[in-house]
């Protein structure tokens, strides 16, 4: 099984874990997250806008979701043991809305992670500076109908050969954005659903965007980094690569 998901990883860009933290840990997290809204749950009249902005809950729930044994491992699989840090809270939740109106961040992206010095915006670079993963975690049922993240799958190996002659500095997330669109732009599209407590596993360097939201429910997700503990590296003495450096490096057409 570890073999099957590393190989999903290295040709997807993602893999999704299903039940990753318990169902009732993602209802307790979906009832604090109402409460942050300010909105009625069974009243749709008092949904104001298509996405409401949740920053940084660190309450027991969001650290339980975050620390479960089965997501351990797998951040262990992926980006290797003793090379990421805990989490103890979830980054910011975009809660999408049944709405009319049209949201303005559904651009095709890849995540930044650090902002250097007299940028203006944050950036992202070859190594993922600051970054080993991007996570989806589902606190409400997501189906195609509930305004799911899409993704381009395998849009990671795209990536790469954007990323290069931007150096160790690397680029910003408005520049980076058209082009890395662009790149990927012949992959096959797919979409984050589920059911709350699933969690997807993404690259870095994995092409995705938000989409409007036309359908009944309320989305609720999470999509905070997984840190690096130690900086990633795609020249190893020893070989010893992660499968998020190894993606990374047969990107730049460095292993096949």
């Amino acid at each position: 099984m570890d073999d099957e998901m590393v190989e999903r990883f290295l040709k997807d860009g993602f893999v999704k874990i299903e039940g990753a933290f318990p169902p009732r840990v993602a209802e307790h997290c979906a009832r604090l997250l109402w409460r942050e809204t300010g909105y009625d749950r069974e009243d749709p009249g008092t949904w104001k806008d298509p996405v409401h902005w949740v920053y940084d809950m660190a309450t027991g729930p969001f650290a339980a979701a975050a620390n479960s044994p089965v997501l351990h491992e797998a951040f262990d699989l992926l980006v290797g043991e003793d090379r990421w840090q805990s989490r103890y809270s979830l980054g910011t939740f975009p809660l999408r809305f049944p709405h009319e109106e049209e949201p303005d961040d559904a651009g095709w992206h890849i995540e930044a992670s650090y902002t250097p010095e007299g940028a203006e915006h944050p950036h992202t670079n070859l190594r993922s500076k600051d970054r080993a993963l991007l996570m989806l975690f589902l606190f409400s049922e997501v189906t195609e109908d509930d305004a799911p993240t899409r993704i381009r799958a395998g849009s990671h190996l795209d990536v790469p050969p954007v990323l290069a002659p931007y150096g160790e500095r690397g680029a910003s997330y408005l520049e980076l954005g058209p082009k890395v669109a662009e790149a990927s732009a012949h992959r096959p599209l797919t979409h984050a659903t589920g059911t709350p407590g699933d969690v997807y596993l993404c690259h870095p360097f994995l092409v995705h965007a938000a989409q409007p939201h036309h359908g009944t429910r309320p989305r609720f997700m999470a999509q905070p980094p997984l840190h690096t503990s130690v900086p990633l590296e795609l020249e190893r003495p020893d070989g010893n690569y992660s499968a998020v450096e190894f993606a990374i490096r047969r990107g730049l057409a460095q292993e096949n």
